[in-house]
Parts: structure tokens; sequence; C-alpha cells
């Protein structure tokens, strides 16, 4: 797409900052009033400056739901810069986005062929939407005990059978930065006339780096959510949505937005998100170009420490891992005897160093463009140390057998996630649930991908995966009795 705008400007974050300094008396919310309002302990914490662009949508900040001004050329200006035709902000994170991607192609009973990985923000877009899901297997690597994307050829078996799905959708990339082939599952849907849909949470930062995996439109994918706040300037919550082509109706996404959206969106998020996108249009490829070479140097001084091992490729080949995002470090710890939990833990309290995931044989390290050399060399120097340790005490979790991802079955749910999710249900004791009707989302957290979900009969390694993380320090979300001694189900 030709450039229409200067991409040196950032107009809602410009006018925010103008109104701020507007010396005027307030009779409208938010009811703090500039941060004259605000308790002491917060202004003398944040300072008084982010209360007073705490505005709400006065005339000059333009609105949200119907931008015609400073909101308008700001998403025109992030189309621009992240390959897209047309960008929507969100404010209520990449969940919003995932739903209305949904809503906007999927009408109740309309079928959806996605991975049975997907994040649960994908099951309140069926459950909202009523949608079928027609759930595929990704590839699953039993060394790393974690799993892969969807292979085209399995999503083109999928279509076969069920030639009259509405859209597929695609997790690209994974929690640990793998991508599957997408331009060969692009070309799958073209070719039968199929929307679609990406789950770019975590790969917004494509864009901006030829060593990076390729971005998921210009793979062909008509629709793209991305979490601007998990590897970019943003803050926490703010998202956007692009789409390219004209296959998808641009008037129901915006309506779906609505929908799901705050009426009073938060100008600071909005503000974030185009300063985010001016500083990526301006300094992406510098800014990611260190973030590679820190990535580079972390990944090489972490191989060589004994009794771990760092992703660089599946255990065997396979079209469900044809990329890798060398901005994402995944560590295996099992050779020490600890489980990735249980590494976690050890890192914080002994070494200072926070990891972004830790599952049951791995623990996986974002770097982006906020991190520096000294956090590489503290992450370093605590897996080094975490290393010694266990080499000279012994595994001290090595009697336990090695927890295993659940096989998931793929085959078709007894009941829609929007019939289960409202039908009668009961409480039994988990152990008793075994294919029973599950009326509940459980997932551990994160990564949030859902174990149990509405609508699908309980298998027992799901229960026992459950028990099993939980008992290893997971925390496990979406279920109504904490301790998951027992679980709803649908009546009989």
């Amino acid at each position: 797409m030709s450039s229409t705008h200067n991409p040196k400007k950032a107009p809602i974050l410009e006018t925010l900052q103008a109104c701020t300094q507007r010396c005027h008396a307030p009779f409208y919310t938010p009811g703090h009033k500039h941060g004259r309002g605000m308790p002491q302990e917060l202004t003398a914490w944040l300072g008084l400056p982010v209360f007073q662009a705490d505005l709400p949508e006065l005339p000059e900040l333009d609105n949200l739901f119907s931008p015609q001004s400073v909101i308008q050329e700001a998403q025109e200006l992030a189309a621009e810069t992240f390959g897209a035709d047309r960008t929507w902000f969100l404010v209520n994170g990449s969940t919003s986005g995932i739903v209305a991607a949904i809503l906007a192609t999927c009408s109740s009973g309309d079928k959806i062929i996605l991975p049975r990985t997907v994040h649960r923000s994908v099951i309140s877009g069926l459950i909202l939407s009523g949608a079928m899901p027609i759930f595929i297997n990704p590839e699953y690597d039993p060394v790393w005990d974690l799993a892969w994307g969807m292979g085209p050829e399995a999503v083109e078996g999928a279509l076969n059978e069920h030639p009259d799905a509405k859209a597929v959708m695609v997790v690209y990339p994974t929690y640990q930065g793998v991508c599957s082939d997408i331009e060969a599952i692009a070309r799958v849907c073209r070719d039968r006339d199929v929307l679609l849909l990406a789950d770019e949470a975590h790969g917004p930062h494509f864009t901006f780096h030829r060593d990076l995996p390729m971005a998921a439109l210009a793979a062909g994918a008509d629709v793209s959510v991305q979490s601007i706040h998990k590897v970019l300037g943003a803050l926490t919550q703010a998202s956007m949505v692009h789409v390219k082509g004209d296959r998808l109706d641009p008037d129901r996404l915006s309506a779906s937005l609505q929908l799901l959206t705050s009426s009073s969106p938060s100008y600071l998020l909005l503000a974030s998100l185009d300063a985010a996108r001016r500083q990526m249009a301006l300094d992406g490829e510098a800014l990611m170009e260190e973030t590679l070479r820190l990535g580079r140097s972390a990944q090489a001084q972490i191989a060589a420490i004994p009794g771990l091992r760092v992703l660089d490729g599946p255990s065997a080949p396979t079209s469900g891992f044809t990329a890798r995002d060398r901005t994402r470090i995944v560590v295996n710890v099992s050779e020490l005897g600890l489980s990735g939990y249980e590494a976690d833990e050890l890192l914080d309290e002994k070494f200072g160093v926070v990891c972004e995931l830790p599952l049951p044989k791995t623990v996986t390290f974002i770097v982006s463009l906020g991190n520096t050399q000294t956090d590489i060399d503290r992450l370093v120097a605590g897996l080094e140390g975490l290393a010694r340790q266990f080499r000279r005490e012994g595994a001290c979790g090595g009697d336990r057998p090695p927890l295993a991802f659940p096989e998931l079955s793929p085959k078709p749910l007894c009941l829609s996630p929007r019939d289960a999710f409202f039908a009668p249900v009961e409480t039994i004791r988990a152990i008793d649930a075994v294919n029973r009707i599950s009326a509940e989302l459980v997932c551990p957290y994160p990564p949030g991908i859902p174990i149990l979900m509405p609508g699908e009969a309980i298998c027992a390694a799901a229960i026992d995966y459950l028990h099993a993380v939980k008992t290893r320090g997971a925390l496990l979300t979406g279920c109504s009795d904490p301790s998951f001694q027992t679980v709803q189900v649908v009546q009989e």
C-alpha cells in the first residue's frame, strides 16, 4: 500500500497532549477531573501528567466507534505501517479482536476450522457466535512436550470433510514463536473461498525485519489480530485488528467490535498504540535488529550450559513448524529434574529472572525491544546458577514421571460451546466426570489453552493433566472450584 500520510505524525498522541495543556473547567467524566481528585498515593507514585491525560471522548479527540478525525488518521497510519487495508484499534486486548473476527465471519451453526490449542478467547467467540468448531490436533512433539502449528494438509483434509466451513483460524505464531506454513494454508483457503483468520497476538513485530517470520497478512491471511502490547511499545490491553482484501465485510467487523468494546475507551491506551506505531514506522528495523542480536546471543550462551536444551527446531520434520521467531527463547529444563514451573519459581526467587511462560518441561522467555544486554546477562547467569545447583544436588523432581500434554480429541463436540454454556449444569467430582459433557472452560494460565471446554466430552487424560499441572504450580482458570476437586457438567 502506498503511503498517504506522514509516518512521523502521531495524531492521537499529539492531540491528547494538547488537550492536557488547555486551561478550562472540566464538568465531564472521569470524576477525578484531570487528576485533582485522584488518591494522593497514586499521584505521588505515578505523577500527575498520566491522570491529566485520562480524558473522555472530547470533540477534538474523535470517537472510537465512529472515527472521523484523529483516530481515523491514526488507524490509517497503522494500516499502512502493518501492511493492512484497514486497521481498528482495540482497548480490550486481542481477546476482543479475536471474538469480533469470529462474530464477523460465523453465525449460529456455521463451522470454523481451527487447532485444538487455540486461546480461550476463541472459545468465547464460539459461545457468543454459536459457531461450531471443527478441531484439528496440531503436530505434537513428545521430546519437547509442545504442540506446534496446523499443517496445510490437515487444513485441506478438514475442508474436504467440511466443505461448508465459513472460516479457518490459525495460531501464528504459537507462544513459543513457532510458525506453521501459513502461505500454504492461505492458498488452500483461497482455493476454497474460505476466510483465513490469524491469531497473531504474539507476532506484531514480524513486519519489521527480514529475519523474522513472514507477517500473516503478507502471507495471505484475511484478518490478523495483534497484541501490540505483548512485544512492542504499547500499554497492556492495547491491540489491533487488521484486514487485507475485500473478502470480509468491514461493517460487520466494526459492528462486532462495538458489541465487545467499552463505550469509554482509554485514550492512554489509544495514544500508546499511536506512539508504538510511529516508533515502528520510523525505527522498527533497527529496533528489531538489536532485539534479534540479543536473542541470538542469549540462545547461544544458554545452549552451551550443560543440562539445558534450547529449542531450535522440531525433533522430527513437520509442516506445523516451518519457521521460528528468534526473539523467543524456549529452554528445556527436564534434564535437571525440574519442571518448568519449579524452574520459573527458582529463577525468580534466587536470581531475579522472571520468564513469560512455564510449562511442564520448558520455560519460555520473550526478548523484546525493551530488553537490554544487562537483562540477557542476568538471564544467562540465572540459568547457569540453576544448572550448577541441580546438577550438583541431583534431580530434585527426577523421581516423578514426565508430564505430557494430553492427547485432546479432535472429534466433533457433543454440543456447540454456546449450547453447552447455556445448558442446565450439575456439579460432580472431577474423577467422576470422564465421558460427561463439560460445561466449563478450564485452562492452565498462561498459555490459556483450554483443556476442558463447554460442549466437549471430558477424557481421563485431561482430568489427570489438570490435577498434575496444578500440583506442579500451574494456575487453573475458569473452573468453578479452584481446587479442581469438582467440575460442572451438562445435566443428563
